[in-house]
Parts: C-alpha cells; sequence; structure tokens
C-alpha cells in the first residue's frame, strides 16, 4: 500500500496518509486514459454547424435560359452549388459528437491518472483546506507554501467547500475542481494534482 505525506496550510508534514494501491497504485493505462480524454472533449462539440444544400435553398424553380442556342453553358437552376446563393456540396450538417465509452473504462482511465500522478510526484495531500471565509489571499498563500507558484494546479476539494471554491476560482492557472466532478481530462491537464485529505476516501470508494 503506497503511503503519502500530508501536508499543512503551510506546507509544512503533518503526517502521512495509506492510499489504496487499486486506485493510486496501478499500471497506468494509457490508451484508455487517451481514449476517454478524447470522448470527453469531443462532447464538448456543440454539433450545430448547418448548411443547406440545392434541394433546401429558396428559388431556382426556373430554368435560367433555354437549354441551346444562346452559347451559354446549359444550366437547369439558379440554386445549383455554382451559382451565388445557390446549396452548398459535403458542407456540414446539425450532428452529434458524442462517443460511447464504457463505464469501467472511465473508471480505469481515472485509476490510471491518479497512479500517474503519484508515480511522477505531482500529486499532494493537504490537510486541511477549510476556509471560514472566502479569502483568495489564503488560497494564494497556501499555493505558495506548497511551492506551486505559477504553476497549472488542479485542487479537488469537497463538494459543500463553498468558501474554498470562492478563494481559488479567481487565480491564474488553478481549476478548482469538487471530488463529485473529477474526471480524466481535469485530473491529468496540470501539472499538480492537490488533494484535500477528506476526499481521498470518496474517491477510493468510487473507484476501487
Amino acid at each position: 500500500m503506497a503511503t503519502i505525506e500530508i501536508k499543512d496550510v503551510k506546507g509544512a508534514a503533518a503526517g502521512t496518509v495509506d492510499l489504496n494501491d487499486a486506485v493510486f497504485g496501478i499500471e497506468p493505462n494509457v490508451p484508455v486514459m487517451h481514449r476517454t480524454v478524447k470522448a470527453q472533449q469531443a462532447s464538448w462539440r456543440q454539433g450545430t454547424a448547418n448548411t443547406r444544400t440545392r434541394g433546401m435553398v429558396r428559388g431556382g424553380g426556373k430554368k435560367p435560359w433555354r437549354q441551346k442556342g444562346t452559347g451559354r453553358a446549359r444550366q437547369g437552376t439558379i440554386r445549383a452549388p455554382q451559382w451565388a446563393g445557390g446549396g452548398t456540396v459535403f458542407g456540414p450538417h446539425t450532428r452529434s459528437y458524442d462517443q460511447k465509452v464504457n463505464k469501467k473504462e472511465i473508471k480505469l482511465a481515472m485509476r490510471s491518472a491518479l497512479s500517474g500522478k503519484l508515480a511522477d510526484g505531482e500529486l499532494i495531500v493537504v490537510k486541511d483546506m477549510d476556509f471560514e471565509k472566502p479569502c483568495t489571499k489564503d488560497a494564494v498563500a497556501l499555493i505558495k507554501a506548497l511551492g506551486l507558484e505559477g504553476k497549472r494546479i488542479c485542487v479537488v476539494i469537497g463538494n459543500e467547500d463553498v468558501e474554498a471554491f470562492l478563494s481559488f476560482r479567481n487565480i491564474p492557472e488553478v481549476n478548482i475542481l469538487p471530488v463529485g466532478d473529477i474526471n480524466t481530462y481535469e485530473l491529468v491537464d496540470n501539472k499538480a494534482l492537490v488533494i484535500a485529505e477528506p476526499c481521498l476516501a470518496r474517491i477510493e470508494e468510487v473507484l476501487a
């Protein structure tokens, strides 16, 4: 069972905690992580782009000129693609970009991301991030104490920690994430992953 040191709000050691090897000690499955992240990014696409074919545009019911004798190229309608205002050939249409990923793969991808962060030394557990009131100054001091100033980090807090959320949300390069919303993309898209100690039990309960 892996063990990690717990930090306090001043960056000092505040004990250790055992991590579940089933969540934090597996061999990262990179292909599954890649597939999960790509599916997540694809789901963000709105897919609302739409164009009209020659059968959808208005007008063009009459042949613009007779077939022969004018010296011009034969034309059947002024709404053909080569005409201004005509239909579009092979243009985009409204569609869904969602990709199917199994629930087991999603959990495996998150376990792989957490295990990779621990192996790379980019996982930090903070004992207590309870803020009495929203205070960005205290949040900045915590980041500085952990030696993460200027880095892109993800901070995982409890679902009900409103004061912590309000304290971190305005800091550049910091992504604040409730534990109930963790996902593979957010877990890997950072240089350091900071998790509040109370959230570990919830993560292990869901992913183990």
